[in-house]
């Protein structure tokens, strides 16, 4: 056995089912190791950069590593915004590199990079080998770093080492895995029962850290009437049409879920570290509940942090908080959320005949139609706004995306990532034709492995949601800096052995979504959209509409001036808005 093999032996042993990457000249030992068993498949991506988002998927969603490797330094340089997103998620994944022989390091070697350095920001540990008696000890400390740190680890493999025979067989051994759960001081939790006990008024803002903890959130709730606002990333959690949700809050957010935040006279946050201090309170007094502390108070001062698992951290408020009778300042928010929701469903009704089609139509009909356990990939852009406010991740749903590294093209790579580890499971990926663009080379890998993702691409020609934010800053969209070039998407899919439909009534859309969940094959569903429409923040403050005003006073002057695609981009907006 060489230390290509035992590396490999080690990954089976973990439980790691597919490593995702480009073959070349450094990582060739390991390939051959791959070939000699049936246990871990090796997933030829088209880039690396995609084998890494592919490798987050399998992060995020499982209880395992999510695996990917590359060559030396320009492979291995290519792995790096995907490993990025994965580090923002807390996704535990591993990423193997090769390196330049250990005698020729340090003389500016062909293709040789200082991959340490790279990789410094981006992992949190690097296991660099340096000997065969090493590997083994150094392999499994990056595994139990990854898994038990929530975080990206990289193992660097030379091309020399690769292929020496294997030392220290004595130190394998399952990688320990912690279980242990932490919770506050009992004195930290009367000072939060206190807290509660004097609030009139009280809404939560749950996030992503909240996961296993629904029900007893839910419960708490309930006894402190507390209106719950969550995440984006917390959609799948706290879905929409639980008792005391009330939406979201920030850019994407709604009117309900923005007040929940901002009007009580306490505030409790769970498990997030919501970044946006423009949507959370100045004055508030705040109890801040977080796994990491290092979050607590990190982006607003707290009265009050409690270090802890969030589960038996709020299951302790549960049990000592008394229940409040006062449900008003809860009833008022539920039903302006209702309210909220209704609107959302009448702009995504199929009635709306406007064309190129409101793409909040497609999102609704995929809601509809997709499975109770459906796993759905949200590219960032305006995807995710049409996701998040017109689709409900209820049940057994699943979000995954880039949504604190904000990368795009992270919707079908994390897609294929997604099937290949749940292959009974309906996956839906939500892409841009921005986005889609990027990446579209590995809609063949969905066909090369026979995956039958469903991908849709929110096709208008543009980049929406840098438009957005230009408006937002004040600025007149530079339309032709913003322009995509599109072709027949559904074409390409046939062309690589796939099959797709292009939509461009509205009345078609139910049939094509249906289309998609029956297909066994990789499947694109080319929607054609409308480019101007409208998404605004549950609050606009003066700054906002000043500076949107201001764009759009732009765009009127350009127009007269006879720019005709601001013309028509005004004219779209318009349209967009009164349909």
């Amino acid at each position: 056995m060489n230390v290509s093999e035992q590396l490999l032996h080690i990954l089976k042993q973990e439980g790691v089912q597919h490593i995702f990457g480009v073959a070349g000249d450094a990582l060739n030992p390991i390939i051959s190791a791959i070939a000699k068993q049936d246990t871990i498949e090796w997933i030829r991506v088209k880039h690396e950069e995609n084998g890494a988002y592919a490798a987050f998927a399998q992060g995020e969603l499982g209880n395992n590593l999510g695996v990917c490797a590359s060559t030396v330094g320009p492979g291995a340089l290519h792995l790096i915004n995907g490993l990025y997103n994965a580090k923002k998620e807390r996704s535990p994944v591993l990423a193997i590199t090769g390196q330049v022989p250990v005698a020729v390091q340090g003389t500016n070697f062909h293709q040789e990079v200082n991959l340490e350095k790279v990789f410094a920001d981006v992992c949190g540990y690097q296991a660099i080998i340096r000997s065969p008696e090493q590997a083994p000890k150094i392999i499994l400390k990056a595994i139990r770093t990854a898994l038990n740190d929530n975080c990206v680890c990289r193992i660097e493999l030379p091309a020399d080492i690769a292929m020496m025979e294997a030392e220290s067989e004595k130190y394998i051994h399952s990688a320990f895995r912690s279980e242990s759960i932490t919770t506050p001081p009992t004195k930290l939790i009367e000072e939060a029962v206190n807290l509660i006990a004097d609030a009139k008024k009280i809404g939560i803002l749950a996030g992503a850290g909240c996961r296993g903890a629904k029900e007893t959130v839910e419960a708490f709730s309930n006894r402190i009437n507390a209106p719950v606002t969550h995440t984006l990333r917390a959609s799948d959690i706290f879905d929409h049409s639980m008792e005391n949700v009330v939406g979201l809050t920030g850019l994407i957010g709604n009117p309900s879920g923005y007040k929940a935040v901002m009007e009580p006279d306490l505030l409790i946050m769970l498990g997030t570290d919501f970044p946006y201090t423009d949507f959370l309170p100045k004055e508030t007094n705040v109890i801040q509940i977080d796994i990491r502390p290092e979050n607590i108070g990190n982006r607003i001062p707290v009265t009050l942090g409690l270090h802890g698992d969030i589960h038996e951290t709020v299951a302790l408020l549960l049990e000592n908080c008394p229940e409040k009778e006062d449900c008003s300042f809860l009833d008022d928010l539920k039903k302006e959320f209702r309210e909220w929701k209704k609107s959302m469903e009448q702009k995504a009704d199929d009635e709306r005949e406007l064309e190129p089609i409101h793409p909040e139509i497609f999102a609704r009909s995929i809601s509809e139609q997709a499975a109770d356990d459906a796993i759905f990939a949200l590219d960032t852009g305006t995807s995710v706004i049409w996701s998040s406010n017109f689709m409900n991740f209820h049940s057994e749903r699943r979000i995954i995306g880039s949504f604190n590294h904000g990368s795009m093209a992270v919707g079908l790579p994390a897609a294929l990532g997604a099937q290949f580890q749940f292959p009974e499971r309906e996956v839906w990926a939500m892409v841009g034709d921005g986005a889609f663009n990027m990446t579209l080379h590995e809609f063949s890998t969905a066909v090369k492995y026979n995956l039958p993702i469903k991908v849709i691409v929110f096709k208008n020609d543009e980049l929406s949601f840098v438009k957005i934010e230009m408006e937002e800053a004040g600025l007149a969209p530079n339309l032709d800096a913003l322009h995509v070039d599109n072709f027949d998407f559904v074409a390409y899919a046939q062309l690589c052995g796939g099959e797709g439909i292009k939509v461009e009534h509205a009345r078609d859309v139910e049939k094509a979504v249906a289309m998609a969940k029956a297909s066994k094959k990789p499947f694109i569903i080319e929607a054609i959209v409308n480019s101007g429409e409208l998404s605004l923040p549950p609050r606009i403050g003066l700054t906002e509409a000043t500076d949107f005003g201001l764009s759009k006073v732009k765009e009127i002057i350009q127009s007269l001036g006879g720019n005709r695609e601001q013309w028509e981009n005004l004219k779209k907006e318009i349209e967009g808005y009164f349909d």
